[in-house]
């Protein structure tokens, strides 16, 4: 935060997964800003006890927590001697949310596990720094009415929502014809149908541009990351799901694209790398040099853009259905999606099959308003249960 040019006082934030890829990367980020702009006041992690305990002893950090109730006296063990508070059990997400001494939350948990945690730095007040889309899809209504109510700002991490964000400063929702999120495409781009059926784990998780975690990184060879983002778009920028639309990009270079009602299309261009997007949302309105790399048009080379193949990748299809139903449809979506990704990642289903899973949880589902966390947490329950249940009977 700055006054009259100058840094006023540093941020003090609290790392809801930070023993992950977006974690560890605004750990980097948080260095390179130094402590006089940013503070590391509180970390979490799920089972990783022993890198979360190398980063608080790197960042001073003075609370830590890990999910995993079992490895909670490891972690305890780990930071005996730092004076350092320990805690373990889910609850702890929460309870670092709403630190009083933190300003600034990033949600960086994968999945809807750091749902609570985020209502909860809503109610609070505090700065969310959101790279866990399945929050706003499964309680965009909820998060974003909390946020309102209590003065809360929610930021964006995603390259995507972060380059719309960048686009839309100083216009109105209302000044907003169109966006287009960009896909890479993931790995099965070019595959025929019948090449992705047969697909394996290991080919999924080869992402050609991004190096991210294994769940998200499944998403992009579906493309229903982006059939979650057109729902975190539209609760982010206040726009109807018709209205946010999905170009593929192999070059990941255009994070996305912005229609104005006039006509100009705007665009926020980049090299892939999450640190940018990260600082941004730290930092706003501010804008820091802290020597990440640049993009030179110079030597950008061709950029192609093509549309999604709607029959290869249902997965799109499948998220417009969620978002036009509304209520806890899209909760159900991403509940259904996150077992059926583990289930692929185990080896009990194929590829195609996490598609399929999900279509049978919407399917089976009778939508109800998605106005309380109660509401939200018993749809994500069910969509997860509906998997399980399928997949326990070998219905793949």
């Amino acid at each position: 935060m700055r006054y009259n040019g100058a840094v006023a006082s540093p941020r003090n934030i609290v790392i809801l997964g930070s023993t992950g890829s977006i974690g560890t990367q605004t750990l980097d980020v948080a260095a390179r800003l130094g402590p006089e702009r940013v503070r590391v006041v509180g970390l979490a992690a799920r089972g990783n006890v022993a890198l979360l305990a190398q980063q608080v002893r790197a960042t001073g950090a003075r609370r830590a927590a890990t999910v995993d109730e079992d490895r909670g006296p490891e972690l305890e063990s780990l930071l005996a001697g730092t004076g350092v508070a320990a805690a373990w059990g889910p609850e702890t997400l929460t309870h670092l949310a709403t630190l009083p001494e933190a300003d600034t939350v990033v949600v960086a948990v994968a999945g809807a596990a750091a749902l609570e945690a985020t209502v909860a730095a809503a109610r609070a007040g505090k700065r969310i720094c959101i790279a866990t889309k399945e929050v706003l899809v499964a309680a965009g209504d909820l998060v974003t009415r909390e946020a309102r109510g209590h003065g809360a700002e929610i930021l964006p991490i995603d390259s995507e929502h972060s380059a719309i964000f960048q686009c839309v400063q100083g216009y109105q929702p209302g000044d907003i014809s169109r966006i287009y999120l960009t896909a890479s495409g993931g790995p099965f781009r070019t595959w025929t149908a019948e090449q992705i059926a047969r697909a394996g784990v290991e080919d999924a998780l080869k992402h050609p541009t991004w190096r991210m975690g294994g769940k998200i990184t499944i998403d992009s060879a579906t493309l229903m990351n982006k059939g979650l983002e057109i729902i975190e778009a539209a609760w982010l920028f206040g726009l109807p799901a018709a209205s946010v639309e999905v170009v593929v990009h192999p070059q990941s270079v255009v994070h996305s694209f912005v229609e104005m009602r006039d006509g100009a299309l705007l665009a926020q261009l980049g090299v892939p790398d999450m640190r940018l997007p990260i600082q941004i949302a730290l930092c706003h309105p501010d804008k820091v040099d802290t020597g990440l790399p640049r993009l030179s048009p110079r030597e950008m080379g061709p950029l192609t853009f093509e549309a999604p193949d709607t029959e290869r990748f249902p997965a799109l299809a499948l998220a417009r259905r969620a978002a036009e139903t509304g209520g806890t449809a899209p909760a159900v979506l991403n509940a259904a999606n996150e077992a059926a990704v583990a289930a692929f990642l185990d080896g009990r289903i194929s590829f195609p099959a996490i598609c399929g899973q999900v279509e049978r949880a919407l399917q089976a589902h009778t939508p109800r308003p998605a106005d309380t966390l109660e509401a939200v947490l018993a749809a994500d329950a069910e969509g997860r249960a509906t998997v399980a249940a399928h997949v326990s009977k070998g219905n793949t």
